[in-house]
């Protein structure tokens, strides 16, 4: 979802900059996000194991992080070109759903901001799982919940770490990353990338499937 369906990935790095930053820990606004991709509860222990403070809990800065994310979703989101004719042309192909490391609360608030809140069938968080990315639990537990064979599945993701669970998964991967992240070798080994989901070709992936099956 966080940068795939919306343009969400650089206000998490605002929030992260602002709550982290007040906290000691040295990020940078015009840096990557190392963390992309994992669960939030997993980011804030990743940043208080290098750099620990004094005061609140992990679990209460990644709320914190959660809610920030929310009202600069509202105030600053953009659906990203592609998204709406991407879910629609798949929803036509099969069943679709949601698998997010995004919590179950911002997931609700991002859907009903970019218009996309009833077009899945199923919707799965990282906050059910034991692991986050690139673990592929969230992707298994969706593709159970729809019914489908992981080997039957295409999953669309813009992280290395989400390419990665979706091959863990057993299930094809469209990678869909940021210029910076094209180069990964994480990225290379998805069945296909593309610059944005507005170059997306449903019949080109009808074709794939059948020629990999």
């Amino acid at each position: 979802m966080d940068g795939l369906l919306i343009d969400s990935e650089p206000l998490w790095h605002i929030a992260e900059v602002e709550i982290f930053g007040a906290l000691g820990v040295p990020l940078e606004r015009t840096e990557t996000r190392s963390t992309k991709g994992m669960f939030v509860d997993e980011v804030t222990r990743y940043w208080f194991e290098r750099f620990p403070w004094i005061g609140p809990s992990t679990d209460d800065v990644a709320a914190q992080i959660v809610e920030r994310v929310g009202v600069l979703v509202v105030e600053q989101g953009r659906v990203l070109p592609g998204a709406h004719e991407a879910v629609l042309a798949m929803a036509a192909r099969g069943p679709v759903a949601l698998a997010s490391s995004t919590p179950h609360r911002l997931i609700r608030t991002v859907l009903d901001h970019i218009g996309l809140a009833h077009s899945f069938e199923v919707i799965s968080s990282a906050e059910d799982e034991r692991y986050g990315k690139p673990h592929p639990a969230v992707f298994l537990t969706a593709a159970d919940a729809l019914g489908v064979p992981p080997e039957r599945c295409w999953v669309f993701e813009d992280s290395p770490a989400g390419v990665l669970a979706a091959k863990a998964a057993k299930m094809r991967c469209v990678a869909v990353p940021e210029a910076s992240e094209r180069g990964s070798p994480f990225i290379a080994i998805a069945d296909l990338v593309l610059d944005s989901l507005a170059d997306l070709d449903p019949d080109a992936l009808d074709q794939l499937l059948i020629e990999s099956s």
